[in-house]
């Protein structure tokens, strides 16, 4: 099968990332919770990702990078654990259901209010717009890194730039980590949530998030974490105080030898991907009955409708008939259709890693002509 459904999770993982996953199923312990030497020396490996990831992201430092089994559990974390009764948020119309549903149970749960900026004329996300909704009770600004529908930036320094500097900005970087060059201090970035198993070539269940010393998240996970035992209450330090049960290691060093790879990568990365977009928006240009919804980007998302089919009959001929993985539907982020205007019926969406060559996406242009 042609797999290009990498926005939803990874389809090639590099050999490293294999590697590292075996060696750690085969010498299994639990770090930090024992004082055996393998314990120790898994608890300092997962010391290293920490610190690996904070240097990528330009963190807060090791203490400051939460594990947590998906992105959505990092945004759950920094949404629930941060906006307290009363409190007011702003988010996008392009926002993933992971930042949506929580905004929304906070709102039944603590009345806490949330607006959502609509997309300006030119399709954007205008950071003078995202200023206009902020108010004296506003806490957060959460914005995507990246669109998983269209593959769309925002500008996160000029929305950093535009609001006060009171309020906290959290990103949603599920599908920009690994594929854009984001740096936390620069941008302001005060929370980011990272997905492992997209962009940064990690196995599902490897996610984290990483915070500023602007924002002290409370845990909404409470058990054992391997320190101060005695106590009935969660530590009050970082990471201990985020991190109740056990992690999992072996998504853990999948994720230390999927950074190390994009560390390396970054740029290739980013340029190969904008290319293969490029190379296929100029094709379904040329396609009858064929309307795309993006822009050449480092993301390789590119989506996509068919004036004769739904989204999903595409993405379901396309895999029966042509052995090709795309997405049809409303990916999860239904406001980014009802601005786009393609709700209910979605789009379809075809997602490149930078792993994958011109002949992927000249397949798909050709089972499009067929179809």
């Amino acid at each position: 099968m042609i797999y290009l459904d990498n926005a939803a999770t990874g389809g090639f993982k590099p050999a490293a990332v294999q590697s590292a996953v075996l060696a750690a199923m085969k010498a299994c312990a639990n770090p930090g919770r024992s004082g055996h030497r393998l314990s120790i020396a898994q608890s300092e490996h997962v010391l290293a990702c920490r610190n690996l990831l904070s240097e990528l992201f330009d963190g807060y430092g090791y203490e400051r990078v939460t594990f947590t089994r998906s992105c959505t559990e990092a945004l759950n974390l920094a949404l629930l654990g941060t906006l307290e009764t009363g409190d007011h948020a702003v988010c996008s119309c392009l926002e993933h259901n992971s930042v949506l549903r929580p905004l929304e149970h906070l709102k039944k749960t603590k009345h806490v209010e949330y607006d959502i900026v609509p997309l300006d004329e030119n399709g954007a996300i205008n950071a003078d717009m995202v200023a206009s909704f902020i108010t004296k009770r506003t806490k957060l600004v959460c914005i995507t890194a990246a669109s998983n529908v269209t593959g769309y930036c925002p500008d996160l320094m000029a929305i950093r730039a535009a609001i006060p500097e009171r309020v906290l900005l959290v990103v949603d970087g599920a599908q920009g980590a690994g594929h854009l060059r984001i740096s936390m201090r620069k941008a302001g970035i005060d929370a980011l949530a990272i997905a492992g198993h997209k962009g940064m070539h990690a196995i599902q269940g490897a996610a984290a998030l990483l915070f500023s010393e602007r924002t002290n998240p409370a845990p909404i996970l409470f058990g054992g974490t391997g320190s101060e035992s005695d106590n009935r209450d969660m530590p009050d330090f970082y990471p201990d105080r985020l991190e109740a049960g056990t992690l999992s290691y072996p998504a853990i060093c999948s994720l230390f030898e999927g950074a190390l790879i994009v560390k390396a990568r970054e740029r290739e990365s980013a340029e190969r991907l904008t290319t293969l977009t490029s190379a296929f928006y100029a094709a379904l240009c040329e396609l009858h009955n064929i309307t795309p919804f993006f822009s050449p980007n480092p993301c390789g998302i590119v989506a996509f409708r068919h004036e004769k089919f739904s989204s999903e009959e595409v993405a379901g001929i396309l895999s029966e008939r042509f052995d090709i993985a795309v997405r049809g539907g409303l990916h999860c982020a239904p406001l980014a259709h009802k601005a786009l205007r393609t709700f209910p019926d979605g789009l379809v969406r075809a997602s490149f890693s930078p792993f994958q060559t011109l002949r992927e996406a000249n397949a798909l242009v050709q089972a499009l002509k067929r179809l």
